[in-house]
């Protein structure tokens, strides 16, 4: 009952104005394979961004994560900070450019862009949270950030650095 899997693992390329959307689409794509969702802007920021302009995109994997995320730790060779990992016991890390993941090469007409990795971590009850009528998570069955550094430490050979 406190075996602790994977949820999902996001992909997110924050564009802005000056990179094109259809690049970090295409990236997303082949780096993961999966359906690309274009993010837009909330509301009328003070950024001078207007509503609803594309401003990114992310995709989001739940089905067949450990393997993919054995080759994004790949290409940070392993290597987490411990600030990396969140008090709820997910972790995010960045990959400066998408040639470093192993199987990718590099495409002319691409260029080199990096993106975002963020892990959620959970256990068999976390349900709960999600349902309609949502109850809480009591404080012993919640994930902590010791809990997730060990997790990633055996599951995946990940090497934390202070």
């Amino acid at each position: 009952m406190r075996d602790i899997k994977i949820e999902k693992i996001t992909l997110n390329i924050g564009c802005g104005t000056k990179t094109p959307l259809d690049t970090a689409t295409t990236i997303l794509k082949n780096v993961s394979g999966g359906k690309v969702v274009i993010t837009k802007t909330k509301k009328r920021s003070t950024f001078n961004v207007p509503k609803n302009k594309a401003i990114g995109c992310k995709i989001t994997l739940r089905k067949n994560t450990t393997p993919f995320l054995k080759r994004l730790l790949e290409a940070k060779e392993n290597k987490l900070r411990a600030s990396n990992f969140d008090r709820t016991g997910n972790f995010s890390f960045g990959i400066r450019e998408y040639i470093d993941v192993p199987g990718m090469e590099y495409d002319p007409k691409l260029g080199v862009l990096g993106f975002d990795v963020c892990v959620t971590l959970e256990r068999p009850g976390y349900r709960v949270k999600r349902k309609r009528l949502g109850g809480k998570l009591g404080k012993e069955h919640m994930i902590k950030k010791d809990d997730a550094i060990e997790f990633a430490k055996e599951k995946f050979g990940v090497i934390v650095e202070e």
